[in-house]
């Protein structure tokens, strides 16, 4: 699968973010939120920074979200039944994701407060 043609690995990446889509309900939870998130930036009219903050923070979380995925589904091919360790791994792979997520809310949060508190008072 290595030094694949351009068009072929953009439809690989695509396929990987269908199946997210189809079997994993944190990842489509994360974009539904992504959805709804975005017109309130634009209607607080966010400034070019705080768009780049957010875009970096989405792309982190659905990239994590992603590789959450990916992990799972590595070891449960690799290691069927329940081992200590790969619970760990499984585990970590998923705080990964809910430190990014509260990361987001927390950024959120902050943008809301400077533009409805700070600047709208």
């Amino acid at each position: 699968m290595k030094n694949q043609r351009l068009f072929n690995r953009f439809t690989n990446s695509l396929a990987g973010i269908k199946s997210a889509w189809v079997t994993e309900n944190s990842f489509r939870t994360q974009l539904i939120m992504t959805v709804l998130i975005l017109p309130v930036i634009y209607l607080l009219k966010a400034p070019p920074l705080w768009w780049g903050i957010f875009l970096v923070i989405i792309g982190a979380t659905l990239a994590a979200e992603l590789f959450n995925t990916a992990l799972e589904y590595i070891c449960d091919l690799l290691h069927p039944e329940f081992h200590p360790q790969i619970g760990m791994a499984k585990d970590c792979a998923a705080a990964a994701v809910l430190v990014l997520s509260i990361t987001s809310v927390l950024v959120f949060a902050a943008f809301v407060y400077e533009r409805v508190v700070l600047i709208y008072k």
